[in-house]
């Protein structure tokens, strides 16, 4: 590859930069914004939920705290009233006075809506306020049933009987702790199935217990009833809460996706080459992320497509050269009759062949190389050990007049490993020996030499050749670019060697470049590639 070198190529391919691939976030709720919403406002629900049922409970807790100690006042009020007020009889030891007793209990010291319940020392009831009193209770009636309505069934006598017997067995309970002289409080159903709060006084004679009063308020429904109320407020704010998390999860998340997803319909419809929704792209969280993903890919996607059209442009045009001489040599040849001349034809015709075999089986190569690199996957491979194989079958199998071939390895075993694909790497250093032998004399040599510098592991191959037009070191590795020195064999390159070469190394995370050889007074000697590939750490 000297100056006097002819040059045919086709014009340079564009090449796309790929975007840079969006960052990526730490696993778990951690390195997740929207994760972290998402949690924030579920436990802001729920704490304001616990904080409220907390905050009631001791709401509720303090108006039953505040009932008991207004109903243990009323009964010993009662009690001090029944131990003064003549109700009591016997001597040496006093007993309760059950007439006596049943006029104090008629008197105005019971409150409505409160039942009071006088015990003797038997815990055997001997009055009851409810009994002894003028009140009398009503009970509204339930509503008229319409006409042709079913009549309700009857209570279970069996139920009542049991609901009666476990209200007794409480009060019974009550009463027989108060009568060994400890006030007591509690929460239990009447007879009536309502739940009560109910205090036992014990009743004193001097310092003997003459009996218990029991004092009752049936209104434990209604601190319910407001306790639930209270309730109330904590349950509309978390409901809020809830349809907000729901509303900025539909607004930053769902419709987010649904636009994303119309994008790509878009793309699948073939009514857009790529996915740009500049908005979402600009998020940093999981949805931008996922939208500079999807950019990049279908960018990425369109730039292959762009260049897959371009390259079947190339090689429509590279094979249709052969093609149109093997037309003209096949026409010429019924009209020729000097044998000399149909012998020079049918050597065209096979020379043609030749590169049209040579031409498409490098297009398939190159066809199939992204598929290969993508299923094939990447492991441990000890250049220095692949370099020597290399040469020692290429050795053995070289023609006669072939440049001797050499390696020359300075990196130890350990330091020459790279991570990627055995079969490819390979092919990226017999194309380099093959375009080197091809433009070495016979007499000249072709040098491998492997060495390590820092983080990267290096390769280079020399010849003796022409070397490499100072305009061309960078266009030698384009698809179907050929330079071949004059009086060369015209079609028996491709011109895709150099360019698979760099598509596997820049696949490796590697690089490629081609240099030229000068000597001391700066003719040049001969062309080099240097190939560099990230060597794995020992």
């Amino acid at each position: 590859m000297a100056s006097d070198t002819d040059t045919a190529r086709p014009d340079p391919i564009e090449r796309s930069a790929r975007p840079a691939g969006p960052r990526r976030r730490l696993p778990g709720f951690g390195g997740s914004k929207l994760g972290r919403l998402i949690l924030a406002l579920n436990m802001i629900g729920l704490l304001i939920l616990v904080g409220g049922a907390f905050g009631v409970n001791e709401w509720r807790r303090g108006l039953v705290d505040a009932r008991v100690d207004y109903l243990t006042a009323q009964a010993e009020l009662v009690a001090a009233v029944l131990a003064e007020a003549s109700a009591t009889r016997g001597e040496p030891i006093p007993e309760l006075d059950p007439i006596r007793a049943a006029l104090v209990l008629r008197e105005d010291y019971i409150p409505a809506g409160q039942r009071a319940r006088l015990f003797d020392v038997t815990g055997q009831l001997i009055a009851d306020s409810y009994t002894v009193s003028d009140a009398v209770t009503a009970t509204p009636l339930p509503p008229a049933r319409k006409r042709g309505e079913p009549a309700p069934p009857p209570p279970d006598p069996v139920a009542e009987a049991r609901r009666l017997e476990a209200a007794q067995a409480a009060l019974t309970a009550e009463v027989e702790a108060a009568l060994d002289g400890e006030p007591q409080w509690g929460i239990r159903r009447s007879e009536t199935g309502e739940r009560v709060v109910s205090v036992s006084i014990p009743v004193r004679h001097v310092a003997a217990v003459i009996g218990v009063l029991t004092l009752e308020a049936g209104d434990f429904s209604e601190i319910v009833a407001r306790q639930r109320w209270a309730m109330a407020p904590f349950a509309v704010v978390a409901f809020g809460v809830s349809v907000l998390s729901a509303i900025l999860l539909h607004l930053f998340v769902v419709r987010p996706v649904l636009r994303l997803s119309a994008a790509a319909d878009q793309v699948r419809l073939q009514r857009a080459r790529a996915i740009s929704l500049p908005d979402l792209e600009a998020r940093d969280d999981e949805i931008g992320d996922l939208a500079r993903s999807l950019e990049t890919m279908t960018a990425t996607l369109s730039a292959r497509l762009d260049a897959i059209e371009r390259f079947a442009a190339d090689v429509a045009h590279e094979i249709k050269n052969p093609l149109t001489s093997i037309r003209s040599a096949v026409e010429t040849l019924n009209l020729v009759d000097d044998p000399a001349a149909k012998a020079r034809l049918t050597a065209l015709l096979q020379q043609d062949v030749r590169r049209m075999d040579r031409l498409i089986t490098d297009i398939s190569n190159a066809s199939r190389l992204d598929a290969e690199l993508s299923r094939d996957a990447p492991h441990p491979v000890d250049l220095g050990r692949l370099l020597a194989d290399i040469v020692e079958a290429e050795n053995a199998t070289a023609k006669a007049g072939s440049p001797a071939l050499s390696l020359s390895n300075s990196a130890t075993p350990r330091g020459a490993t790279v991570t990627g694909r055995e079969g490819a790497l390979g092919q990226v250093f017999r194309n380099l020996i093959d375009n080197a032998r091809s433009f070495s004399p016979p007499d000249g040599q072709v040098r491998l030499t492997l060495e390590t510098e820092g983080a990267l592991v290096r390769a280079v191959v020399e010849d003796d050749g022409p070397g490499i037009p100072p305009e061309n070191l960078e266009t030698v590795f384009e698809r179907f670019y050929t330079s071949r020195p004059k009086g060369q064999a015209f079609g028996g390159n491709s011109g895709l060697g150099l360019s698979i070469v760099r598509q596997i190394v820049t696949a490796h995370g590697g690089r490629v470049s081609a240099a030229n050889r000068t000597g001391e007074e700066g003719q040049v000697l001969g062309a080099r590639f240097t190939v560099e590939l990230p060597r794995l750490p020992s």
